[in-house]
């Protein structure tokens, strides 16, 4: 009898390790979800649908970016308010003033707009390049997708190629430069206290072929980048940044914000 007790506590105990060795491994995959989970939802609430920031180098530069021309509040990133529940429009319902009725987020019926500045506040002149890319596409609504670009008052239309030949350009707007890259621009010689203006409007065109039901609920998420190159903006092992042997701070002061985006309704 001894024996036999001893065998089925022996199994008894097996068991129970077995047990918590497969809870520890449930618990385990439902917190590293959870975290998951967590990080994005950080990050989405974080960044929103349309990001302007500066590299690191153009910081150490001093590229400055701001909603006002007055540069009150100076900014590394900026992000607008999100545009919910928005139907197709097509060009000609657009404000024609969109690039000088308002600074910052001014999104009106069914489309987005943002204008913002970008300021050289370092010491010397340098050029900068700056590019405009789709970091995230729902239900391929970036396919109707129209997005408008002032810089220093000059307008551009760019446009995803044709759905059927890509190489082709809808009408009346500059093809993507690829199915990531919206827009590409190069300001040389950016002076000292010289600022550049930018406006962003973007809308889902109803004229475009690809504006049909699918679309529905989509979303188009778009970032800006502004960069420069610059040997003499090096970073340290500990991730800090110096101009020509000058320490740069980086700031940090990110304008929080839901950013922009297009949740589309049924084409009409």
């Amino acid at each position: 009898m001894r024996k036999y007790h001893v065998r089925t506590d022996a199994e008894d105990i097996v068991r129970l390790k077995k047990r918590r060795r497969i809870l520890g491994i449930i618990l385990g995959a439902v917190t590293a979800m959870l975290a998951i989970i967590f990080i994005i939802s950080m990050l989405v609430t974080k960044w929103g649908d349309l990001v302007i920031e500066i590299d690191r180098p153009a910081v150490a530069k001093g590229i400055s970016l701001s909603e006002t021309k007055d540069f009150e509040n100076k900014s590394v990133s900026l992000s607008a308010k999100q545009a919910l529940d928005v139907t197709n429009i097509t060009y000609n319902w657009l404000p024609v003033d969109l690039d000088t009725s308002k600074d910052g987020e001014h999104n009106g019926d069914n489309y987005v707009a943002y204008t913002f500045y970008v300021r050289n506040d370092g010491e010397e002149a340098f050029p900068y390049d700056a590019v405009l890319d789709i970091t995230g596409v729902a239900k391929s609504a970036d396919e109707a997708c129209r997005v408008m670009i002032y810089k220093n008052g000059e307008k551009s239309i760019f446009a995803k190629g044709q759905y059927d030949d890509r190489e082709k350009a809808e009408p009346n707007s500059v093809k993507f430069i690829d199915d990531k890259t919206v827009y590409r621009t190069r300001t040389e010689d950016f002076e000292v206290g010289a600022v550049d203006k930018y406006t962003i409007v973007i809308w889902i065109e109803g004229e475009d072929p690809q504006c049909v039901d699918e679309i529905r609920d989509g979303f188009v998420r778009m970032r800006m980048l502004f960069q420069v190159d610059d040997e003499g903006a090096t970073q340290s092992p500990f991730g800090d940044y110096y101009n020509d042997g000058k320490y740069v701070e980086d700031t940090k002061n990110y304008n929080e914000g839901q950013g922009i985006g297009t949740d589309t309704k049924p084409a009409q």
